[in-house]
């Protein structure tokens, strides 16, 4: 029986062995990317092996039941890419649709098709500062002047950033419509980060509902522009070069992209995202990232599980403090830890963790359990709250428990 290893609990074990993770140094960002990979890679068992891993699991029921649950959220309009995998065994993997409607048949979805991933790309952010803080480059105490002195809002640490506990205002609605006429007739149409973190530092935009540091939780994006900013300053690259040097390249994640990406070969299955048939044009805030703008597939976000998964990205004490619920202002199963979400039980320890997103057309749902070793990955280009309801698929993966199987209906969120 091949086992798997887990954050906390049993997940995915494919760490090379002899091979140690982090030291509180430059070597950190500098892992071996074979390594790395190594910990992504599917796991290669036996045909025997693999079989009775299947007849543990009840691979094939499962895999019936899931796709008859798929079947019935595209008669509900989903159009998307699906992947569903347990203790490394892809149960369900499909596509359903076009990566742009007005190409008609020419555009069918396939495995390779690349999805905004709205905020999930937050998950990939937050690890990425976490390999900072463990490579001494950054401190969870650190405040934004370290880096951005002229920042009007005090007291904020990375600590807050990470958990949505610094009170700032969301970005996107700071600034009123000045900015952007100026913006447009000065310079280019579409705001960066330098941007926005220059906005903050000229205009001061003072929100109605400024919350004292550390005293609540409050969800904003600007937390994840902002420690994308910070990211920058700390190692003098944009995100997009860090982000692919020390996570997409060393995980063989070769699909994946920040949208800020200027290679033409990023938009081979490219896809567009739509409001019920309607093409969302490029947004005026595409090109601020850290909180969204990475593009993916199934197959790449499935290495990207089992990176996490395999103790190899990060200490596993460093990547234990992401999975620690820190927001109980509000009585409820659901929590943020750094950069993921999670659904509590009845000890308030994760049972599982995810993180959704919803931007421009695009939503998408990243779900695993630590407990019963699976993963949910939906990735949708015409919105569709279908992609938010995972009650019915944890019901299978759980075998058919009625232990904790939440819906999350309400998780639409960049």
């Amino acid at each position: 029986m091949v086992r798997m290893s887990r954050i906390g609990y049993s997940i995915l074990f494919l760490v090379t062995v002899g091979f140690s993770c982090g030291q509180n140094s430059q070597k950190e960002l500098n892992k071996s990317a074979r390594a790395l990979r190594s910990c992504a890679d599917e796991q290669v068992v036996s045909a025997d092996e693999q079989q009775a891993i299947r007849r543990q699991i009840n691979a094939e029921q499962k895999s019936q039941q899931i796709e008859a649950i798929f079947r019935q959220k595209v008669r509900e309009g989903l159009n998307g890419n699906v992947l569903v995998a347990q203790k490394g065994i892809v149960l369900y993997r499909n596509c359903f649709g076009l990566g742009h409607f007005e190409r008609n048949q020419r555009d069918t979805l396939v495995d390779d098709s690349k999805f905004q991933l709205a905020s999930l790309s937050k998950t990939f952010t937050a690890v990425g500062t976490l390999k900072l803080i463990e490579a001494g480059k950054l401190s969870l105490e650190d405040t934004i002047q370290k880096f951005y002195p002229d920042f009007p809002y005090h007291g904020i640490t990375i600590r807050e950033l990470l958990s949505h506990r610094s009170g700032l205002p969301n970005y996107a609605y700071a600034f009123d419509d000045s900015m952007k006429v100026n913006f447009y007739k000065r310079e280019k149409p579409y705001p960066t980060n330098a941007t926005i973190m220059h906005w903050f530092a000229t205009v001061k935009p003072t929100p109605k509902a400024y919350n004292i540091p550390g005293r609540g939780f409050s969800y904003s994006n600007t937390n994840y522009m902002v420690l994308a900013s910070i990211i920058e300053k700390a190692t003098g690259q944009s995100y997009e070069a860090f982000i692919k040097k020390n996570i997409f390249d060393p995980l063989g994640m070769h699909q994946t992209f920040v949208a800020t990406t200027r290679n033409d070969s990023i938009n081979h299955h490219r896809t567009a995202g739509y409001q019920w048939n309607r093409r969302i044009p490029k947004d005026y805030y595409d090109d601020v990232v850290g909180d969204k703008g990475i593009y993916s597939t199934t197959g790449d976000l499935f290495r990207w599980y089992r990176a996490l998964n395999g103790d190899c990205l990060l200490q596993k004490k460093t990547l234990a403090e992401a999975f620690i619920p820190r927001s109980f202002e509000r009585k409820g199963a659901k929590n943020y830890g750094y950069g993921f979400r999670m659904m509590l039980d009845g000890l308030n320890k994760p049972e599982y963790i995810y993180h959704s997103g919803w931007w421009k057309g695009y939503n998408t749902m990243f779900w695993f359990s630590p407990k019963d070793e699976y993963v949910i990955i939906i990735l949708g280009n015409r919105y569709n709250k279908t992609v938010y309801r995972v009650k019915e698929l944890i019901e299978v993966l759980n075998s058919g428990s009625k232990e904790a199987t939440p819906t999350t209906d309400s998780e639409v969120e960049i």
